[in-house]
């Protein structure tokens, strides 16, 4: 599975209704499950973004339909990293030509 990071914005809209924010995050875990994404850890931050999301997909296609889903709900706004963890990661360098 490949890990992803994805940091999200409150809309106007999202932010107007920032109370019922636990139930629409418990809805959005339930829709990744249908397009095949396992969410890791969801965090409220401080700073440029409002929420991070640790999310766990077999292909970035599963993680792009979950993304645009979320959005098109209006609440938030969303951006999408693939990570990938340094056992990974210092492989990959290793294997540079």
């Amino acid at each position: 599975m490949a890990t992803f990071i994805l940091t999200i914005d409150w809309t106007d809209q999202g932010i107007r209704s920032v109370r019922d924010a636990p139930k629409r995050s418990q809805a959005a875990k339930e829709l990744a499950k249908k397009v095949g994404v396992e969410i890791k850890e969801v965090y409220l931050t401080s700073g440029e973004h409002d929420i991070l999301v640790m999310a766990e997909a077999p292909l970035g296609d599963h993680i792009t339909k979950f993304a645009l889903a979320l959005g098109s709900l209006g609440n938030v706004r969303t951006c999408t990293s693939r990570a990938w963890p340094e056992p990974e990661w210092t492989k990959l360098i290793s294997e540079l030509p």
